[in-house]
């Protein structure tokens, strides 16, 4: 997920409010048990015991200000001393980590049509990741999901400071996890977290040339539909909704003639209107997913929103309009079916619940309210590129896979093409379908340095959650070092 550029003094005001008032009640203060994590056999709305094994706890990140990251660690089903350590992050900035967990590559989803003793119903996901892979889930930056820090200031984030959390929180798990140091590590996300995932992995392999400790056994890194250079992304935009027969021929022709790139024409009256006119087109599109439903008045906070997004608005003010939704304070009943957002309520109602919150371990006092994404945090995006971190991580040997669902209009696969395009690798594999149960899933291209781009067709901005099936066969393929 990517997150709207809302003013930052409006952001903080907002955040801060919410939190003095949860710290300025008693029964709020957190109460922190001295384990880090446990193990867990059984949760809320799944029916008898986890068919896979479940981990959850916390790391400190930030003594001064008592900032604790939360993890959900799933082992692989298959060998997990022997097979990859992946860590996973979602984007927003400040979405939860249970999106991925749930909605996207973890071992578990939600059935949107029936309820387990008054709670969503978990099922088993069976094209989980973890049948060839450990992940840790990871929710950062802090404000994310259940992660929490005991002062105000300690939720004051960036890109910076989030990967400089995210490093130390490595550190520290493989300190509590020795039996994983020598499994090969690979860093992982979608959406926002192609800001944070490249430049993860670039320090990790700085570090391993310094000879820093500890040394990770970094193999490489993959990014989903990720946000990367809003140079590439957001022009990318116009061309996609033009390809896809959402504006004409005639608007799009007018388009390019009145608002030439790198000058000041976007001012013009011509150019003017022919943003208007794609404006028009784009009404009651889902930017997320052009073929689904856009279901923005799902929550009450949406219905104060303008309902069309905004092409030359930016990456994360697109696609708040649908996220909004996941913190809707109705009724399943309201909501129609069709809606995927009607599965994202689930997860706060989910989440929400006491004795879900025991069984993973949350301190209590620590998120009163926890929400899919929360876009109130403090967050300034300090990042404004991230291909010169591709460009470093994957000279150095690494390897990458980057792959984009191609009915996503957040982060076009245009745009992403465009900056892989900039690295001025050599083509070693030419562009090709992929298949999966003899069926095209995609098209790839493999270029020099070990980076492979995918796309996956049908897919949206998380492309997993839309083509669970082909994604998994993507990963499973690609992370055993098999061509697509």
């Amino acid at each position: 997920m990517a997150r709207a550029r809302f003013p930052g003094e409006l952001c903080c005001c907002i955040f801060f409010s919410l939190l003095c008032c949860s710290y300025a009640s008693p029964s709020r203060r957190p109460l922190i048990s001295n384990s880090s994590g446990g193990v867990i056999t059984h949760l809320p709305g799944f029916q008898g015991p986890l068919p896979f094994h479940l981990q959850t706890g916390y790391v400190e990140v930030d003594k001064t200000n008592g900032v604790r990251l939360f993890y959900y660690f799933t082992r692989s089903e298959r060998s997990p001393a022997d097979d990859p350590l992946m860590l996973w992050l979602t984007g927003g900035p400040g979405c939860s980590v249970l999106t991925g967990l749930a909605y996207e590559i973890g071992p578990l989803s939600f059935d949107v049509n029936g309820y387990v003793d008054g709670l969503p119903k978990l099922v088993y996901n069976k094209h989980s990741w973890t049948k060839v892979c450990n992940i840790i889930f990871l929710d950062s930056p802090v404000g994310a999901g259940f992660s929490y820090s005991n002062t105000l200031q300690g939720y004051i984030s960036s890109d910076t400071k989030a990967i400089d959390q995210i490093l130390i929180f490595l550190q520290k798990w493989f300190d509590e996890h020795p039996q994983f140091k020598s499994n090969p590590l690979y860093i992982a996300g979608d959406s926002y977290s192609g800001k944070i995932v490249p430049a993860v992995a670039s320090e990790i392999a700085r570090g391993k040339e310094g000879g820093r400790e500890p040394n990770f056994n970094l193999k490489g890194y993959l990014v989903g539909n990720p946000v990367t250079d809003y140079n590439f992304d957001d022009p990318s935009r116009i061309p996609f909704a033009h390809g896809m027969g959402i504006i004409s021929d005639e608007i799009y022709e007018s388009y390019k003639k009145s608002c030439s790139v790198g000058d000041s024409s976007h001012q013009s009256i011509e150019c003017m209107n022919s943003l208007h006119s794609i404006q028009e087109c784009l009404k009651g599109i889902c930017p997320n997913h052009v073929l689904e439903p856009l279901c923005a008045f799902a929550s009450p906070h949406a219905r104060k929103m303008e309902t069309k997004p905004k092409l030359n608005s930016g990456t994360r003010e697109m696609l708040q309009l649908q996220e909004y939704t996941a913190d809707a304070e109705l009724h399943l009943s309201e909501i129609s079916l069709q809606c995927r957002t009607a599965g994202y309520i689930m997860s706060s109602i989910w989440a929400n619940n006491a004795s879900v919150r025991e069984a993973l371990g949350i301190h209590k006092g620590t998120v009163p309210s926890w929400s899919r994404c929360n876009y109130y945090i403090p967050y300034t995006s300090d990042i404004p590129t991230t291909v010169k971190y591709h460009l470093d991580v994957t000279t150095k040997g690494y390897r990458s896979l980057v792959y984009s669902g191609d009915h996503d209009m957040v982060i076009p696969y245009i745009g992403t093409q465009a900056w892989i395009k900039t690295l001025n690798f050599s083509i070693v594999d030419r562009w090709r379908p992929w298949f999966v149960d003899r069926q095209v899933a995609g098209f790839t291209r493999s270029y020099s340095n070990n980076l492979t781009f995918a796309t996956v067709k049908g897919g949206g901005h998380t492309a997993p959650e839309y083509m669970p099936s082909q994604c998994f066969a993507m990963f499973a393929r690609w992370v055993s070092g098999d061509p697509l």
